[in-house]
């Protein structure tokens, strides 16, 4: 469920963090669904627990999941936090294309470049 590159620069609990996310969006962890408990999941992927209490933490405090007191975590529903995520994307694009822009990229690089990615 969660794969920890230990290869990757980023500490682990940003990687756990990040992997949370992309399920909770892409629906595959549904609204109001039990995540596995700290413990649990240091377990299965060995690792600290003190890690997936700060990935948790992080979760929360970006809005991915909630807290029940002696009952768990759960997620929030990608209904909910999808248009968020996109308008985030959307202003990293922006700022990307400020900098192509500031280089001297043209529109027209760039969209050319969009529409290979979009190819792949």
């Amino acid at each position: 469920m969660i794969p920890i590159d230990l290869m990757d620069a980023r500490p682990i609990y940003e990687q756990v963090t990040e992997r949370f996310k992309l399920l909770i969006l892409r629906g595959i962890i549904k609204a109001d669904e039990k995540i596995p408990s700290v413990r649990n999941l240091a377990v299965e992927l060995s690792i600290n627990p003190n890690t997936i209490q700060r990935a948790y933490a992080e979760l929360e405090k970006q809005g991915y999941i909630y807290t029940v007191k002696g009952k768990g975590n759960f997620a929030v529903g990608a209904e909910k936090l999808l248009p968020a995520y996109r308008e985030e994307i959307l202003q990293r694009l922006r700022e990307l294309c400020k900098q192509a822009e500031e280089i001297g990229m043209t529109r027209e690089e760039m969209i050319s470049h969009m529409a290979e990615w979009r190819s792949l």
